[in-house]
């Protein structure tokens, strides 16, 4: 059914009546675009009664999506751009006495994710339903999200991301499907005519309440939903206490319950910050398994064909509860076996890895375990020693045991679980798929060799390139002869056959600049920045961390830097240098880079010798929202991880198809971009990952310092800084001498140079703009592959066996 702007204002004006006894006039902003919101939560309500009939009726397979993180961004003009009523809606606000576009700029980002992991589940979600496969994705409904960044003297302050007062509206609670997650007390077993009977005494209740998002495709009536679970006590105050007086105590079963879905990752450096980690994953595990158990039951009226009928893919290991849950509910609620509750689970649950880093590879302490999770913790040193079995029969060698056991020096490793337990393990791109097979579950993948598969990343390209680029969107749809390239990404790469037509590219030239202005604007509107348009837009916008290299980033800054010292009057192409990125709250390495960063741009930004040359912004709170703006805007797109650590990366893929040319290494998904662009259409430098793998052996930074002027000279800014005073010896130290471990161990050093190097090719090539547009549109002619619809298509076919909309 279609809407006209005239149904839309009415349907508007009675949500405002009904829900805020206000009419248009009266209304605030956030009233109406809470009434907005509603008007199409309700659309899509209708939809979704519809869509779970029809698979009901059909009985197919469910894919149940899990992630800690859902980074959702703005859903209002998302929602109305797949509904097909964006220009109604747009129209519907105006004529209501509304500016559409402040409106619609102060829905809040749903703050549930911190980076790639959360942006890619969303992708994820709109593609499984625009592919019209029935899906659900799971997370906690975070209260305060990851945080708010404000810069403050030039370093990172975490302040609360309150999302729910305006991006609440979306949310539609079903108290009626609360779950109860148990924690702590004891565990009683005994047998009963040959069946195991389990009694769980003394644990403490907490409720799950689900909240679902209802999630439109493009140009389809079928809806998915994320379900985001809400901590909640069974009893808001223990009555005796507070009549005692003793009203903090009173509360304490309340505030223990509430921190489970308060925050996003907690700080776990300390043993306190473990257990309420520990707690939310198994909270957002059990809540999750036993809705879909129970939904299953009604459907269907038994378990036993549960994994004919559902897939549970969990994304990193946060959710790897999921396997001893599942096993649990099968046993101790339906009564089966080992052999069968493992069989269904083994055939029902996928991993995806998303990182190769050591630390991210989760291992908790045994002790949290025991005392937390009873009875997930006999499943698992169950599970634990079934496997360790396994390994023993296939190796027979006690170093492959270590390697692969889930249970072993206190410690439970994650990982190794979920390879345990899953039907299938992914990495996320080629290289990264390859790291996993040959070096970090190497023996695994020895031992299972069909478990172990690829698919790589992709990312939303409606939401990336269409909706927030209507400019370009615009030139695609006049050369390609239409919108086929909405559900059939790989139609992008007729643009191929004009990438050296004069006309496309100056129209290209036209929309990218014209891009830029409108960001240079807003970013004038909300930091109070000035950027030189006419400067070339070089971006880095990542979360923060020393793999990604922001730092190598400054250190050939700070070089060009030092050569218009040098030389003021040095023939120059002006360059503006954009950072966004937020650092973990107690990645205090991290931190201080963001510091490093804003401290340079006060220098450079207030030396006469760089006006119109040489500029350096951090942008502040970076989110979605803000890379919606930035991604059209930039040129360079700085894509710099150490080889062999980025798992994938999607911010390259965004930026790709936004016509930005890449400066980086082959690392990730950036193999795979090189694969479709070759050398011609990108700036590549730096070590391999093999190469980095055997130079780590004998690298020793000091060398490079001590014979390479530019390199000494650069570094030694670090140490003596900047106009305000402030030293970054630490990081000088860091780079040349270690702490704790290996000297400059992402190796920048070593590939400062090289990268020098590309970005004054990047520089050169710019000078020729014919040149640079017909790469740009090379770019985005090449970028289908990358599109979120290809990667869920693949899930598809050789992970989840499910059907979907061609």
């Amino acid at each position: 059914m279609t809407y006209s702007t005239q149904q839309l204002k009415d349907a508007i004006v009675r949500k405002l009546r009904i829900n805020y006894g206000c009419n248009a006039q009266q209304a605030s902003d956030g009233e109406m675009l809470k009434a907005c919101a509603l008007v199409l939560r309700d659309i899509m309500a209708e939809h979704a009664a519809d869509t779970r009939q029809s698979n009901l009726q059909q009985g197919r397979r469910k894919v149940h999506y899990l992630s800690l993180e859902f980074l959702m961004g703005r859903s209002l003009m998302k929602n109305a751009f797949n509904l097909g009523l964006g220009e109604a809606l747009f129209r519907a606000v105006e004529e209501l006495g509304f500016r559409p576009g402040d409106l619609f700029d102060m829905e809040p980002d749903a703050g549930l994710g911190n980076g790639g992991l959360g942006r890619l589940a969303a992708c994820y979600l709109d593609s499984l339903t625009t592919l019209e496969i029935p899906a659900a994705g799971y997370s906690i409904c975070y209260e305060l999200g990851i945080f708010r960044q404000k810069i403050v003297e030039g370093q990172q302050v975490e302040l609360p991301d309150d999302w729910k007062d305006l991006g609440g509206a979306w949310l539609l609670p079903r108290p009626q499907e609360t779950e109860e997650v148990r924690f702590g007390g004891t565990v009683r077993t005994y047998w009963d005519n040959g069946h195991l009977m389990v009694l769980h005494e003394d644990y403490t209740r907490v409720l799950a309440v689900p909240n679902d998002m209802v999630v439109a495709g493009y140009d389809t009536d079928h809806v998915n939903t994320l379900r985001l679970w809400e901590a909640k006590s069974p009893q808001s105050v223990d009555m005796k206490l507070f009549n005692q007086g003793e009203y903090l105590k009173a509360a304490q079963e309340r505030t223990m319950a509430d921190a489970i879905s308060k925050i996003l990752y907690p700080e776990d450096n300390h043993y306190e910050g473990k257990s309420l980690r520990l707690r939310q994953q198994y909270f957002f595990v059990s809540a999750t398994v036993q809705s879909i158990t129970r939904q299953h039951i009604q459907a269907f009226g038994t378990l036993s064909n549960f994994h004919e009928k559902n897939v549970i893919q969990i994304n990193d290991t946060h959710p790897a509860l999921v396997i001893p849950e599942l096993m649990r509910i099968l046993m101790d609620d339906a009564g089966m076996s080992w052999d069968e509750a493992w069989h269904i689970t083994t055939h029902s649950v996928a991993y995806t890895n998303h990182t190769v880093l050591a630390e991210a590879l989760e291992c908790w302490p045994q002790q949290l375990f025991e005392r937390l999770l009873p009875r997930v913790w006999q499943i698992l040193t169950e599970i634990a020693h079934r496997w360790q079995a396994k390994v023993e029969d296939f190796y027979h060698d006690p170093h492959k045991t270590e390697r692969l056991a889930i249970i072993w020096d206190g410690g439970v490793r994650m990982a190794n679980l979920c390879i345990a337990g899953g039907m299938a393990v992914n990495g996320v791109s080629a290289l990264h798929s390859d790291i996993l097979r040959h070096d970090v579950f190497r023996e695994a993948a020895e031992m299972e060799p069909e478990k172990f598969k690829n698919v790589t990343n992709g990312v939303d390209h409606r939401r990336w390139l269409a909706q927030v680029n209507p400019g370009l969107d615009g030139l695609i749809r006049d050369l390609t002869g239409g919108d086929d390239y909405l559900r059939h990404p790989e139609a992008l790469r007729k643009l191929d056959d004009f990438a050296d037509d004069a006309a496309a590219q100056q129209r290209l030239e036209e929309i990218k600049r014209e891009n830029k202005r409108r960001f240079a604007s807003w970013a004038k509107r909300q930091q109070g920045v000035v950027l030189n348009t006419d400067a070339i837009f070089d971006v880095q916008v990542k979360r923060l961390h020393e793999y990604k290299r922001q730092l190598l980033n400054v250190l050939h800054i700070i070089c060009l830097y030092q050569q218009l010292q040098d030389d003021p009057d040095m023939d120059f192409t002006p360059h503006t240098f954009l950072f966004g990125a937020k650092a973990a709250p107690g990645y205090g390495v991290a931190k201080r880079i963001i510091q490093l960063i804003n401290s340079l741009s006060r220098q450079i930004n207030s030396d006469p010798i760089c006006k119109d040359k040489l500029q350096v912004v951090f942008l502040e709170n970076y989110r979605v929202s803000l890379a919606e703006m930035l991604m059209p805007a930039s040129e360079v797109s700085q894509q710099i991880s150490t080889a062999g650590k980025e798992a994938s990366g999607t911010g390259n893929m965004k930026f790709m198809m936004n016509g930005a040319l890449t400066v980086g290494t082959l690392d990730g998904a950036n193999v795979e971009m090189h694969q479709v662009l070759g050398d011609e259409n990108m700036f590549l430098f730096g070590l391999r990952a093999d190469e980095v793998a055997r130079l780590r052996q004998s690298y020793d930074p000091r060398l490079l310092y001590e014979r390479d002027p530019m390199l000494s000279r650069c570094l030694d800014m670090l140490k003596t800084g900047f106009g305000d005073g402030i030293s970054y010896d630490d990081l000088f130290r860091r780079l040349l001498f270690g702490e704790g471990g290996m000297a400059d161990q992402y190796m920048l050093l070593a590939d400062l140079p090289s990268y020098a190097a590309a970005e004054q090719r990047m520089v050169d090539t710019y000078a020729n703009r014919a040149a640079w547009n017909a790469m740009s549109l090379r770019n985005i002619a090449r970028s289908g592959v990358f599109a979120a619809d290809r990667a869920v298509a693949e899930y598809a076919d050789t992970i989840w066996h499910v059907p979907y909309k061609k």
